[in-house]
């Protein structure tokens, strides 16, 4: 049985799949530091140095009473909020990973596009009367002179 689940686990798609799962969440933390770390300051900073991370709505007081200037205080106090602004992050997050990935599929569609080259137009055809080789566009063979139908 231990045979058995080595092969499974070193069959080349088992190991692919968990190097893409690895990368992909590398690429995960990549897009959420560039969308916490560099998007959104400027966009905050054109609506009035709003910090995305910070918007939230708070549902109900905890230990201590609000007003809170950050989600940080309000979760320290116990309060239970509704957190938009970062799933306001987590939307974009979501569209650039989106956008990538559909970069990616495209890049490699057209790749298959290239290999896969399409067949060539025939350029003859045989005659049905003396199976001879002839131009495709032919209206008489020039072997046995038999006037050919077009179409």
């Amino acid at each position: 049985m231990l045979k058995e689940f080595k092969e499974f686990a070193m069959r080349g798609n088992v190991v692919d799949m968990a190097v893409g799962i690895i990368i992909g969440a590398a690429f995960g933390t990549i897009v959420k530091s560039l969308v916490a770390d560099i998007i959104m300051p400027p966009i905050g900073l054109l609506l009035g140095n709003v910090d995305f991370s910070n918007l939230f709505v708070v549902i109900k007081s905890g230990s201590i009473a609000g007003p809170f200037a950050t989600l940080a205080e309000a979760q320290k106090a116990g309060a239970v909020t509704i957190n938009y602004g970062v799933f306001i992050n987590t939307i974009i997050s979501f569209i650039i990973v989106a956008f990538a990935v559909f970069l990616i599929i495209r890049s490699i569609n057209r790749l298959k596009r290239k290999e896969e080259t399409p067949p060539e137009e025939p350029t003859t055809k045989e005659c049905p009367h003396c199976l001879s080789t002839i131009p495709i566009k032919a209206t008489r063979c020039a072997y046995c002179t038999v006037e050919l139908q077009t179409g």
